[in-house]
């Protein structure tokens, strides 16, 4: 239950009080421990709060996780956060210049409802992930991200004509995986997306070999699978979100007027629960051990 961070990277106390055990660099070397470097592209709104969402759950796993937050040449960040993106983040080649990533994440990102070519670092992503495939044990993509690799698998999103947004109960599928096998049989899983793509093609592409179907739900569609080879894993939900999560995100886009604006279902607005946090931990700690056990280095 260990994030390697510097001792004063700004979410440090956040981690340590959600039972996350932080340490340096220099600490994490006198340990007899291998811990894995895990490529974070980390392209979701409020940049440095999503930081302690998605880093939680890796420090809940028994491996020593270095994050390596890895910027977008062709991102426009937003100036506020330049600072902390300068300090914290390092492009891609950089991060690969003299040490191995063992695993990689590309997050959610605001832009599902634009075609994947209209998306400014959709060039810069698509060149990071092919790299991945063939040089990193296994590439996990987050909502927009999941929409990501399913593009590079010739699977294309379809638009929603109403958000898909709240908690649904989604059924694990093959219960023999490595990553979903340890999961429950059916599980609830947050979903926040404009867009998902449509049983049937993920179907076909199943029976044609390209693709294994891990986790669906009758809302919400397959929401979890991999390519065939192993090294794309999609999950096109937010295991990692907190309870909190949705209700801002309902509140934020209904302060903007937006006309496609929906409540979460199954989420109290006034007192939102979590009930999805024995999934994220299990399914991101699956994740991390598969990593450790197939990576080569």
């Amino acid at each position: 239950m260990t994030i390697v961070v510097d001792d004063d990277y700004h979410a440090k106390k956040a981690l340590e009080e959600k039972g996350i055990y932080c340490i340096s660099a220099q600490k994490a070397l006198h340990q007899d421990i291998r811990g894995l470097r895990i490529g974070i592209l980390n392209v979701m709104p409020e940049v440095q709060k999503y930081e302690v969402s998605v880093l939680y759950p890796l420090g809940r796993t028994l491996i020593h996780i270095h994050p390596v937050w890895i910027r977008l040449k062709s991102h426009t960040y937003r100036e506020s956060i330049s600072k902390h993106i300068d300090r914290h983040y390092v492009a891609f080649d950089e991060a690969v210049k003299d040490h191995h990533l063992d695993g990689l994440i590309l997050t959610g990102a605001p832009v599902e409802t634009m075609p994947f070519e209209e998306v400014r670092y959709w060039d810069e992503a698509v060149d990071i992930l092919t790299y991945a495939r063939s040089h990193i044990a296994s590439t996990l993509g987050l909502c927009w991200g999941g929409l990501a690799l399913a593009k590079l698998l010739g699977i294309e999103k379809v638009q929603y004509r109403e958000k898909l947004f709240g908690v649904f109960e989604t059924r694990n599928i093959d219960p023999t995986h490595p990553i979903t096998g340890r999961m429950d049989d059916v599980f609830w899983c947050p979903q926040s997306r404009h867009a998902g793509l449509a049983d049937a093609d993920l179907e076909a592409r199943a029976k044609e070999g390209a693709v294994n179907l891990l986790a669906w739900s009758e809302e919400a569609g397959y929401t979890i699978f991999e390519s065939a080879d192993h090294r794309y894993v999609a999950h096109l939900g937010h295991p990692e979100y907190e309870a909190d999560r949705l209700v801002e995100e309902y509140i934020r886009d209904r302060d903007k007027g937006l006309v496609d604006v929906v409540r979460p279902v199954n989420v109290n607005i006034n007192k939102p629960l979590n009930r999805w946090r024995g999934h994220s931990h299990e399914f991101y700690s699956q994740w991390i051990k598969y990593v450790y056990e197939t990576t080569p280095f």
